[in-house]
């Protein structure tokens, strides 16, 4: 069992008659021992000390960006995931990088417009500078909720408004479009019976590439005529939103190949791909031929991941001979054909969205029937 860190002790300096606590190695007399009073100062400086994570306060305008970032990163390391302290990580550096000394105090709206213009040079695309800058803008909000600086440092840096698409601040990014199915088709010989599976599931559920990919037997209830998965690892997971995926007959044949193994091992495994793909092959290295060595170091995991999906998908358009395209488009895909047949209201449903106007984005507007109306009425 681990134990709890100790509490500092209320102790007297006999030799000036006052109380202190030795707090980070340093000593804090807090007035005359045995008074009420400074018993009460020892109970107050010792909670704050751990308020502030076992540290003592450093006053508002000694603290630099450096250090305040220093302590947003450790507790980002503990309530992020781990893409997302990533991304954080990236951010915080290209902010220290220019401001790092810094009194973090003096970090003013004019700043936040320098650093996300280190972005903009580098042909990052506007999505990502204004993601960037709210990471930012989020970091401040929690250092002043902490009182780490000044809450009116984050509420001037909301002064700053994002940049547009078409302005020429920053990098423009076409919109995302649909995969034909023909395009589908054409990657089937070419990919690992894993890949081509979570690319029908991914047509037939309109589910992300990171929820397919940590499904397991046991996040699967297959006890009715809809198979369910009830994530609780998803994109909206922070927010306390739900996301559930549904299963219809189809996506069943699929998966039932795929459930044949241990409740909390993944469904689709790069390393049963490998193994399948070295016993067909004849020439393949074995382990009993010592003359015939690895010629990589590269280590096959047990799961894939959003990249090495995307990579499996692209590597095959390159050997089909066709444009080669993303996984992020068969959710555009499925999103287009379901609004088309059943509505928005149906795309929105099936892709977890919470908002309409987001599956607006997802879902290409039906051309051919627009067509036919403006026909009739124009």
């Amino acid at each position: 069992m681990k134990r709890m860190p100790r509490t500092p002790k209320y102790r007297h300096h006999k030799g000036s008659g006052q109380g202190f606590v030795e707090l980070d190695g340093r000593r804090i007399y807090l007035g005359r021992w045995g008074l009420p009073e400074t018993e009460q100062r020892y109970h107050r400086t010792v909670a704050e000390w751990i308020a502030n994570g076992r540290r003592v306060a450093v006053p508002v305008e000694d603290i630099t960006i450096v250090e305040a970032s220093a302590q947003y990163l450790e507790w980002a390391a503990i309530h992020h995931s781990e893409r997302q302290a990533a991304i954080l990580r990236t951010v915080l550096r290209d902010l220290n990088a220019i401001y790092s000394r810094l009194p973090a105090q003096q970090f003013s709206p004019k700043k936040l417009m320098a650093v996300r213009e280190v972005w903009v040079q580098r042909r990052l695309t506007v999505k990502t500078c204004n993601g960037y800058a709210a990471e930012i803008k989020r970091a401040f909000k929690w250092l002043g909720a902490h009182e780490v600086v000044s809450a009116s440092v984050w509420e001037d840096l909301k002064s700053v408004t994002g940049l547009r698409r078409g302005r020429g601040e920053a990098r423009d990014t076409d919109p995302v479009e649909p995969v034909s199915i023909e395009a589908v088709n054409a990657i089937e010989a070419h990919v690992s019976p894993q890949v081509w599976a979570l690319v029908r599931l991914q047509l037939l559920t309109g589910a992300r590439p990171s929820e397919l990919l940590n499904l397991t037997p046991a996040s699967i209830d297959t006890t009715g005529d809809v198979w369910e998965a009830r994530l609780s690892r998803h994109k909206g997971a922070w927010r306390g939103k739900s996301r559930v995926l549904f299963f219809g007959e189809r996506a069943q044949r699929i998966l039932r190949p795929y459930l044949l193994r241990l409740a909390d091992t993944p469904l689709f495994s790069p390393m049963e791909a490998v193994k399948a793909l070295a016993q067909a092959c004849p020439t393949h290295r074995r382990p009993d031929q010592v003359d015939n060595p690895r010629k990589t170091t590269r280590e096959v995991g047990d799961r894939y991941t959003p990249a090495s999906y995307r990579r499996a998908i692209r590597r095959a358009c390159v050997e089909a001979g066709i444009a080669p395209w993303h996984p992020h488009q068969l959710r555009h895909t499925t999103a287009t054909e379901a609004r088309k047949r059943y509505g928005l209201d149906a795309a929105q449903a099936l892709l977890g969205h919470s908002n309409a106007d987001i599956s607006q984005v997802y879902a290409q507007v039906d051309e051919a029937k627009a067509r036919a109306i403006a026909a009739e009425i124009g």
